[in-house]
This record gives structure tokens, sequence and C-alpha cells, in this order.
């Protein structure tokens, strides 16, 4: 930690401890309001509003069938999240969210909606099974793109969700490559996949993963493996950093965004809060490996920011006791004995 961030804590520590409670007794949440204080740079942020962005693209290596539905889902979903009728739709308008839906590169024409932000790179990544899934040119775009809509997002705190058909292969591999992590253990039944569906889904990603060598940098995994909403999600998480708000990290997906953010600006680490812990069984490894203390375990595995978004208030109400809550002095109440 910088010299900064060390002050803060102390200073932060030492007014959370003067809140009218007994000692620690507000448990994770006081080290939520401790995060909230490092990714702000402030003792008390206030923080009242959060949005959520989704970031959708589809990938090659969909047409292995390492997936139970379709790529064509991936369309469909961005339609589904412009119409409202999406969970991360019900779940945004539940908890006081508002919501952006990007085009980062869906299969076929371009969508033609009012509300829908296009920032497609190309109609979907290549097959990572037998070449590169992006050029490090289309790679530096997409990251470039997600800071960009991250500076244009008035929010307090982001969110994001991601939709993309293969997208937990692509996650997969990236942490696979990054963590040096068994691909094995981070292969899960994503949409659902039945048993032959499984093995041949670890299967296609053996022989992806056989393709490059067994640990590449942060940048290079993702030029091979990665996905455009992948790429983008860590631009918007580096631009979180860059414009001091606190990330809500989701699920698998953005688990995988989140390392290679990391791996890219180690800086990042202060903004990001780990929202819940998917039901995908590679997650608990990549959160495990990171050091990371998720705030929700709920079985979830859904993807697109439903997590980050039932995390959202837990860090408001952090927020609140920051800002809101008496200490032993302001109230005139006697502290321990």
């Amino acid at each position: 930690m910088t010299e900064r961030t060390n002050d803060l804590d102390g200073t932060v520590r030492e007014l959370i401890d003067g809140k009218t409670k007994p000692l620690g007794a507000l448990g994770q949440v006081e080290s939520i309001a401790l995060q909230l204080a490092r990714a702000t740079g402030k003792t008390a942020p206030r923080l009242e509003s959060c949005e959520l962005t989704i970031f959708a693209a589809d990938h090659g290596i969909a047409g292995d069938g390492v997936s139970a539905y379709p790529p064509a889902v991936t369309r469909q979903m961005v339609l589904n999240f412009l119409h409202g009728g999406a969970a991360a739709n019900v779940f945004a308008e539940a908890v006081g969210a508002s919501v952006r839906v990007v085009d980062a590169g869906v299969a076929g024409d371009p969508i033609d909606h009012p509300d829908l932000l296009p920032r497609r790179i190309a109609a979907g990544t290549r097959n990572c099974r037998i070449e590169p899934a992006m050029t490090e040119t289309q790679r530096d775009d997409a990251i470039r793109a997600g800071r960009d809509l991250t500076e244009d997002c008035p929010a307090d705190v982001l969110c994001f969700g991601e939709m993309g058909i293969g997208n937990t292969s692509a996650a997969s591999l990236v942490a696979h490559k990054v963590l040096g992590l068994p691909l094995v253990g981070l292969i899960g039944r994503g949409t659902g996949l039945d048993d032959a569906g499984l093995e041949r889904k670890r299967a296609v990603l053996e022989q992806a993963a056989a393709r490059t060598g067994p640990v590449l940098s942060p940048a290079a995994a993702l030029a091979e493996y990665g996905g455009f909403e992948i790429a983008m999600m860590t631009g918007a998480m580096l631009g979180g950093e860059r414009s001091d708000r606190p990330v809500l990290v989701d699920g698998f997906i953005s688990t995988g965004a989140a390392l290679l953010a990391l791996g890219l600006e180690p800086a990042v680490e202060r903004n990001l809060i780990f929202a819940h812990r998917s039901a995908e069984p590679g997650h608990s490894d990549m959160l495990d490996a990171l050091n990371a203390r998720p705030i929700l375990d709920l079985g979830m595995r859904l993807g697109e920011g439903t997590g980050a978004l039932l995390a959202w208030p837990v860090v408001r109400a952090a927020s609140a006791m920051l800002t809101d809550m008496a200490s032993f002095e302001s109230a005139g109440v006697s502290g321990p004995a």
C-alpha cells in the first residue's frame, strides 16, 4: 500500500471505531466501508448512485458447442435488456440503479436501437481453439472504449455485467493462463450444460489451452482467449481507478476481467469490491487466488451484473455508516470502559 493509503486507513479505522457500536460489531460492512474510502480517497464518501453497464459480445469458440445455448442468444438477450425484461433490469429497478447496454461485438449486423451504446470492435471474436481471439489492436481498442465509457458515467459506484454465449470458456482460459490455475477446476457448466456437454467443453478448452504456452501475460491472454466484452469491461474497471470510484465486481466472467485489470494496473485493487461468489466452480479458485472476500454467496451463476446489483444496497449502507452514523462523542453515548 502507498503511504497515502496507510494514512487514510488509519483515519477511517479510527472513524469507524468511534461510531456508536461495539468494536467490529458491523463485521464485513466495516471492511467494505474501508474499501470505499480507499477507492474514493475520502474518509467518508457519500455514495448515493449506482449504474450497471452491460457489455455484450459473441465468441468464435461458441461454434464448438461449449454452451447449452446457441450464439444467437447473445443478440436476443441484448434486445431483452433494452426492453427491460431481463433479471438485470428487474434487479436494477429494485435497488435503484440505472442500466446501460453496450454492443462490444455482437455477431451479425449492428443492432439499431436508440438506447444501445454501439462500441462494437468486430462481429464477435475468432475461434480461440485454433487462433487468437482478437488482434492486439482490437484488444487495445476495446480496453480504450471501456475506459471512455466509464468517464461518461456519472454514477458514484460502478457495476459491470456481461452477455456473451461462450464467455465462461473465455474466462476459464484467461484465468488458467494468467493465474496458472489448473484448467479442469475452472471449467463449469456455464449456461447449464449436461454431462456430455461438459465433457465436450473440457475437450475443446484443453485444445485451446494447448495452443499457447502455460503462462501468459494479462495482455497476451486477453488477445489469445478473451472476448470483446471482457476486454471492454477490463478497460472500464481501469477507468474506475482513474476516476476514484468503487467498482462492484460481479461473478465469474467479471472476476476474469478484474484479474486482467489488476495485471495491467495493480493500483486498481483499491477500487475493486467483489460482490458475490458465483456457483460456477472455478470462481472460488479465482477469488482465493486474488485474496478476495465477496459480500454475498447466494448460489447464483447468471452474470449480467445481477450479483453486483444485489450487493449495491450493502455498499450504500456501508457508505451511510461512514457519513451519517453518530459517534460516541456526537451522540453523548459512553464508550467502552
